[in-house]
C-alpha cells in the first residue's frame, strides 16, 4: 500500500484544527535523546547532515527495506538539502512557475519524488525529517498519522512562542494563513517514508518559483520570519524530536553513522517487546 500526502483529508477524530496561543519561548526539556523506557518501542535517530536529494533517498530506501523485514526498529532521519524543488505523485507541472533558465540562475534542481502531495521546496535553513515507522505497531491509520505529525509541529512551534494551526482539508501547519510546515508521506506495507519540512531559517524567496503544495493564494512563512531572528537548527530539531518521541510513545536513541543503522543493528530479539 502506498498512499497519503498533502491532499489527504483529516480523519473525524482529528478533524478540528489544532491551534495554540502565543507563550514565552521556554523549551520543555528540548534534548536530542529521550530517556529510554522499557515499556516503549525504540526509535533510532540519524542526522544525515548535508546530502544530495538522491543520496538521501537511497539511504532512506535501504532503511525502509530493513524496517519492513524486521531488521530495524522505527527510525527518524533528518537531512539538510541544497536548493531543490520536488514534485509529489500528485504534483502538477503548472505549479512550477520558473523555467529552466531561471532555475539554473537560482541554482535550483527539480526532482520527481515518490511521496504523496504536490510540489514543494527544500533547501538551506529548512528542517527536513523522515520518520520510518511501522504503522502496524501503531494504529494502522494514515490520516491519524498525518494529523499526529501536524500535532508534533504545532506543539513544537508553541515552545518557541509561535501560535500555529491546522486547516481542514489542507495537510500541514499554518501561521496566520501562511504555511510554515509541509507534510508529504509515503507508506508501503504500512511502513512510512518521506515526512515533513519545517521552514526555520529558509529563504522564502525560493517559494516564488512554485505554487507551494499546489495551493493557490496561500503564502509561506518561517520561524525566523515570525520571530525576527534566526535560530539554531539543532535546537529546533531537538525540540521536535522531544515532541515526536512523546506523542508517538517512542524511546529515542541516536545513531552516529548510517552504516551502523543500516547494517549493524542487533538481532530482532533485542527489540523491545512491543516492537
Amino acid at each position: 500500500m502506498e498512499t497519503a500526502g498533502e491532499s489527504a483529508a483529516p480523519s473525524l477524530e482529528f478533524s478540528a484544527g489544532l491551534a495554540v496561543s502565543a507563550q514565552p519561548a521556554v523549551l520543555p526539556r528540548p534534548r536530542l535523546e529521550v530517556e529510554p523506557r522499557d515499556s516503549e518501542p525504540i526509535c533510532l535517530g540519524l542526522d544525515l547532515g548535508f546530502r544530495d536529494y538522491e543520496e538521501s533517498l537511497r539511504i532512506q530506501d535501504r532503511i525502509v527495506a530493513r524496517r519492513k523485514s524486521g531488521f530495524l526498529p522505527d527510525c527518524l532521519l533528518s537531512v539538510d538539502y541544497p536548493p531543490i524543488i520536488t514534485l509529489g505523485r500528485g504534483g502538477k507541472r503548472e505549479h512550477l512557475l520558473a523555467g529552466p533558465k531561471e532555475l539554473r540562475k537560482r541554482g535550483v534542481r527539480v526532482y520527481p519524488a515518490g511521496r504523496g502531495g504536490d510540489i514543494t521546496f527544500h533547501g538551506p535553513g529548512q528542517l527536513v525529517v523522515y520518520p520510518v515507522l511501522d504503522l502496524k505497531a501503531w494504529h494502522r491509520d494514515i490520516h491519524r498519522y498525518l494529523r499526529t505529525l501536524e500535532r508534533c509541529l504545532v506543539e513544537m512551534l508553541s515552545d518557541f512562542g509561535i501560535p500555529s494551526e491546522t486547516l481542514p482539508g489542507a495537510t500541514g501547519v499554518w501561521v496566520e494563513g501562511r504555511k510554515i510546515g509541509a507534510i508529504g508521506v509515503r507508506t508501503s506495507s504500512w511502513v512510512t517514508s518521506h515526512g515533513l519540512a519545517l521552514n526555520v531559517n529558509t529563504d522564502l524567496r525560493y517559494f516564488d518559483l512554485i505554487v507551494p503544495c499546489g495551493l493557490v493564494g496561500r503564502g509561506v512563512t518561517s520561524m525566523a520570519a515570525q520571530l525576527g531572528r534566526s535560530l539554531e537548527l539543532s535546537e529546533v530539531r531537538s525540540c521536535l524530536i522531544y515532541h515526536f518521541a512523546r506523542v508517538f510513545g517512542r524511546s529515542f536513541r541516536v545513531v552516529d553513522r548510517e552504516e551502523a543503522l543500516i547494517e549493524s543493528w542487533p538481532v530482532e530479539s533485542d527489540f523491545p517487546r512491543r516492537q
